[in-house]
């Protein structure tokens, strides 16, 4: 996403059936369409607006080359300046990733040999011609050594890149050796503020008694902490779900965003009023209701309830 951009940069058309039932087709096969963005509107409403039955897609190149790394500094506040400075550098990565030390210790059995006292690992990776990744793989390097990293690893072939990569694959799957359950939240805050939020969230779990473990899209702050606990032991599951709501809560005063990449749906919609108006979500729901008035579409998904169509006459219908 940091280098590439998102979903809806990528969707140039859609065929959708309407909760009516009526076909109707937005943009296509070119990449510009004039007028109002509705292509966008219908790709960002996580299928609360139609049923897309075809998608268009546009395709890239792939890179000429790839180069990897991963680097072990002894703190996770160490981690977060080199992803800065890397930025700051002008560098553009196809994939900064991040791992804490418990989501280290949780990828152990995967035998991608990350040392299991290392406070945080940073995996980059570049990509594009021949000649720029040679030139700006050597600043990075120069970056997490400058920075602090106990070590950096270069892969020096597509196997020991796969290796590398096979920690980081991993790691969700992988909290089953440390925890019975988790609970995963996505949130997204500036890059400048890793550090702090990293923190807070550090805080968090020792306020509930909890232990956090963090493994995310560091390039463009998109969090994934995962609050571990036991489903089994009564009250923990409810203390998880409170301390990963107070996360989100500290990611949006941070300046983030209550979701990256997993949606609203049922979970994350008691926090939109939490970055969104009253009149911010008035405009949304108006426009949900546009398409589908009576909510047939993925219903209770993404709204704050209650917000029906019909609940205040005049309003919503009318539009």
């Amino acid at each position: 996403c940091f280098k590439y951009g998102f979903t809806t940069n990528y969707v140039t058309g859609l065929e959708l059936v309407l909760p009516d039932g009526e076909l109707v087709q937005l943009g296509g096969k070119e990449l510009d369409h004039p007028g109002p963005d509705l292509l966008g509107a219908f790709v960002g409403s996580e299928g609360t607006l139609a049923v897309a039955t075809r998608i268009w897609l546009r395709i890239v190149p792939k890179p000429e080359a790839v180069r990897t790394l991963v680097a072990f500094f002894d703190s996770t506040a160490k981690a977060a300046d080199v992803v800065s400075e890397v930025v700051a550098a002008g560098i553009v990565p196809g994939a900064i990733e991040m791992m804490d030390n418990l989501s280290i210790r949780a990828t152990e059995a995967t035998g991608a040999g990350y040392p299991m006292d290392a406070g945080a690992a940073l995996v980059v990776e570049l990509d594009g011609s021949e000649a720029e990744c040679e030139l700006r793989f050597e600043e990075v390097v120069e970056i997490c050594e400058r920075s602090g990293a106990d070590s950096v690893r270069v892969a020096q072939d597509e196997a020991e890149r796969e290796l590398i990569w096979k920690a980081r694959k991993a790691a969700f799957a992988a909290m089953g050796r440390l925890t019975p359950n988790y609970y995963v939240q996505d949130s997204v805050i500036p890059r400048t503020r890793l550090a702090e939020v990293l923190g807070r969230i550090e805080e968090l779990g020792r306020e509930h008694d909890l232990r956090v473990a963090n493994v995310f899209h560091a390039g463009d702050g998109n969090l994934h902490p995962l609050v571990l606990y036991d489903g089994g032991k009564p009250g923990e599951a409810e203390r998880a779900e409170e301390c990963a709501g107070q996360i989100v809560k500290a990611c949006v005063e941070a300046g983030g965003s209550i979701t990256g990449e997993h949606g609203v749906g049922i979970d994350k919609k008691r926090y939109m009023p939490e970055m969104f108006s009253d009149a911010d979500l008035g405009a949304f729901q108006r426009l949900r209701c546009a398409f589908d008035p009576e909510q047939r579409a993925n219903p209770g998904k993404l709204m704050p309830t209650p917000r029906l169509c019909g609940e205040v006459p005049g309003v919503y219908r009318q539009h």
